[in-house]
């Protein structure tokens, strides 16, 4: 998640330090507070979140417990976590389902938010989890934002009703409504209208549209990175129309990321979901804990589980370890589980998932979310008979490969070794036993970066 990176380096660093004291004097707490401090600030958390989250840290670790703990270090550590989570939210707020099985879920947000996006990423989510969704757009003031709509929900495989040449936001609601019924969908979906900032025109129309479709859930879609600015515009969308939470956007941006931090302790609404790329896939539900423990370096192994489970293919997944254990594994099957890899997402997102993978550790490695890519070009360049074949890979073939992915030799050198390594390792392990488990190694020496 590169929007905490800069934030997750710091705090894993100041804990990590912490963590092996056997004993913690008063001056290590002050100086631990000052560094966190100055973490925060430079995220662009909120002033007031800082000084109150310091203050519980503070309290929490000068606790009698830890000062008498075999292992105070490590105390200190479960009493950052624990405010960290108190900050961001003690549990997991789901989006709200009607009773009366039409659930109407209204997007708010400034212009250049993300709103749009979003809408279609939520209907897909929504769509996976077995419910039948219907996107409308009532924006009269961007036309183009109706058709954007209408294109993500065609790759989404959702349907979405739109009137382009309807001038009147509440008509377009009210129609949408009675389609949504019509089709038999439980959940709508409404995109309304956004603005460069907040003005009575906008919350005019806004009331007006809630007064016909009767939300579940009125949900504001902020821009991580406009830092500061975000909680402003929640506060002031809370005042107006009132919120049922957030969607954070943009979290694969560079910025700061205090807006993630800030924003729920200074309206006192919980954030619903993450927007964490730019594909429609990218979304996903907030867990306060799991980014206290990412922000902290301690992963975030849960949603690893769960994301690579959405994603990959189990039956391809399991071919591919049948063919490695017989030693029938190609270049064209390892072309497969480079592509089922980038299902998943960035590199260094999935391995900030990993304990112990802070921002400080995956910038030291170094990785390369390009490399997944170059190592498919190299292989799509190769004609089926040499996939399945790399003994044909003679030194003219290799330049041609070369210079088909727009490559050096040396690359497709690299690959080569990297798919004999990996046969080697099947036949050691073959003939070692059934018992061992094959995928140990491939993650120490088969990893593309």
């Amino acid at each position: 998640m590169a929007l905490l990176d800069g934030l997750t380096g710091r705090l894993s660093a100041i804990v990590g330090r912490m963590r092996g004291k056997t004993r913690v004097s008063e001056q290590d707490l002050k100086d631990m507070m000052r560094e966190i401090r100055l973490a925060l600030l430079e995220a662009d958390v909120n002033y007031q979140v800082v000084t109150d989250l310091v203050a519980e840290i503070s309290e929490k670790a000068k606790g009698q417990a830890i000062m008498e703990s075999l292992t105070p270090g490590q105390q200190v550590v479960k009493a950052v976590h624990e405010a960290l989570i108190a900050i961001l939210g003690q549990t997991v707020s789901r989006l709200a389902v009607s009773p009366t099985g039409f659930t109407v879920l209204m997007l708010y947000g400034l212009q250049g938010s993300g709103k749009t996006t979003t809408a279609a990423k939520l209907a897909l989510m929504l769509k996976r989890k077995g419910k039948k969704p219907l996107l409308t757009s009532v924006d009269v003031h961007r036309p183009a934002a109706a058709r954007q709509l209408d294109i993500l929900a065609h790759q989404a495989g959702v349907p979405c009703f739109i009137k382009p040449e309807e001038s009147d936001a509440v008509t377009i609601a009210e129609l949408a409504v009675a389609r949504a019924r019509y089709l038999m969908c439980d959940t709508l979906i409404v995109d309304t209208a956004g603005r460069m900032a907040i003005d009575a025109e906008m919350m005019r129309e806004l009331k007006s549209i809630a007064r016909v479709v009767n939300p579940t859930e009125k949900l504001l879609i902020v821009d991580a990175m406009i830092g500061q600015e975000a909680v402003s515009v929640a506060l002031g969308f809370e005042a107006q129309i009132g919120l049922d939470g957030f969607i954070i956007t943009k979290l694969d941006s560079d910025a700061r990321g205090g807006a993630a931090l800030s924003i729920r302790r200074m309206t006192g609404k919980p954030i619903k979901l993450l927007c964490v790329g730019e594909k429609i896939e990218d979304i996903e539900e907030f867990h306060p804990d799991r980014l206290a423990s990412r922000i902290l370096g301690m992963g975030d192994v849960l949603t690893l589980i769960e994301k690579a489970s959405a994603t990959l293919d189990e039956k391809k997944t399991q071919a591919s370890l049948d063919k490695l254990l017989k030693n029938q594994f190609t270049l064209e099957d390892m072309l497969g589980q480079f592509r089922e890899v980038k299902k998943m997402g960035s590199l260094r997102d999935v391995l900030g998932m990993l304990p112990g993978m802070g921002g400080k550790q995956i910038a030291d490695a170094q990785i390369d979310d390009k490399a997944v890519d170059r190592q498919m070009a190299i292989i799509c360049s190769m004609t089926r008979k040499e996939r399945l074949n790399p003994n044909l890979l003679n030194a003219s073939r290799r330049k041609r490969i070369a210079a088909g992915s727009g490559t050096t030799v040396q690359d497709v050198n690299r690959l080569v070794r990297q798919f004999e390594e990996t046969q080697k390792m099947m036949k050691r392990f073959n003939g070692k036993g059934k018992g061992m488990n094959p995928l140990a190694s491939l993650g120490r020496r088969g990893m593309p970066f």
